[in-house]
């Protein structure tokens, strides 16, 4: 039996923007409703917006024939989803640090780094073509 407490979907969109913004505004309206406060909706937002505009415009390279598989778990305490396109893959740690001076005026790498910074945990699969995100509450759920 799974608890009200819990909501967990997997899901496939196609590789569109209008699919990213559909799925954004449910998973955002998900975690509104398991009580995250405006600050982890947000960061939940632009981490979510991040890695999804990745998967279509790194993974699967704008191939609208491509898609993206979206599992989710939202709890009481945290937003839990993987990522994962059709893509080859790559290394996250080959990204250049966008913060380095060689680097300041570069566009690539700053998605994955607001990935990292608002996100408690970023993680990857072997291949690349999969990221793993969890964002924990920031406030402990109401007791009473």
């Amino acid at each position: 039996m799974v608890s009200d407490s819990l909501v967990h979907k997997s899901v496939v969109i196609d590789s569109s923007r209008s699919a990213v913004e559909r799925l954004c505004s449910r998973l955002l309206e998900a975690a509104a409703a398991k009580d995250f406060d405006g600050d982890d909706i947000f960061a939940i937002h632009l981490a979510l917006e991040e890695a999804l505009l990745n998967a279509i415009q790194h993974g699967n390279k704008q191939n609208t024939a491509k898609q993206i598989r979206v599992e989710y778990f939202i709890t009481p305490a945290k937003f839990e989803i993987s990522i994962t396109d059709e893509g080859p893959g790559f290394n996250p740690d080959s990204v250049p640090d966008p913060r380095a001076e060689e680097n300041l005026r570069k566009c690539c790498g700053r998605g994955l780094l607001l990935m990292r910074s608002y996100m408690d945990e970023v993680e990857y699969n072997e291949a690349g073509n999969c990221v793993h995100m969890v964002k924990h509450k920031t406030k402990a759920p109401n007791a009473n």
